[in-house]
């Protein structure tokens, strides 16, 4: 069975759109994915030049992406709320604790929980309040699921992630790598899922 690497983040709209795909992509190619969260911002962040820069524009305008975005989870029957001008947050808090859950084998269920927050609920808050009552929805051992948030070692253990990330080739999220292969965005999904058919 190939195993695909997801590399993600938590406030990626792009990437939570991914993520509603990965069972069924799972399940009919017989793949199995490696989720490993980090904060995008600190992965584009390492780059030279910022595409989000506001004189940019084009694909990176935020009234395109929202629209697009909107198409996207449309063809994908999943729901999506823009977070753009509607919740503030640390980005590093949601890679933070999918990582802690991570330390407890709850990285998959913990950043679809994530994703909620950011995408699908109606809330103007997310902060570490909704993320320890989430890390409780997901049956985690609060006391350390906390101390591993609370933990230097984690953020030390985060930017390994991201420094690992940037050495295999990602510059954005999602990226996907299959062995040598790397497909990065949600619009290329379509070419994962012919490359692990063996048509590409």
């Amino acid at each position: 069975m190939p195993t695909v690497d997801f590399i993600y983040g938590l406030g990626s709209r792009y990437s939570y759109l991914a993520s509603t795909q990965i069972v069924r992509i799972e399940r009919e190619t017989g793949a199995s994915f490696r989720w490993r969260p980090l904060s995008s911002s600190r992965l584009i962040g390492r780059r030279p030049h910022d595409p989000f820069a506001a004189q940019d524009g084009g694909q990176y305008d935020w009234d395109y992406r929202k629209r697009d975005a909107l198409d996207w989870a449309a063809l994908y029957g999943v729901p999506f709320r823009d977070p753009v001008g509607r919740l503030t947050y640390d980005p590093m808090l949601p890679a933070l604790a999918a990582l802690a859950a991570g330390r407890q084998g709850a990285v998959v269920g913990m950043s679809h929980r994530l994703f909620r927050l950011g995408f699908v609920d109606d809330r103007s808050t997310y902060g570490r309040d909704e993320v320890v009552a989430e890390a409780r929805a997901e049956a985690l051992d609060i006391g350390r699921f906390e101390r591993h948030l609370d933990d230097p070692g984690l953020r030390e253990d985060h930017d390994r992630a991201v420094e690992e990330a940037e050495r295999q080739g990602a510059f954005g999220v999602p990226t996907f790598l299959l062995g040598e292969q790397l497909f990065w965005g949600n619009d290329r999904l379509v070419l994962l899922e012919a490359a692990l058919r063996g048509e590409i």
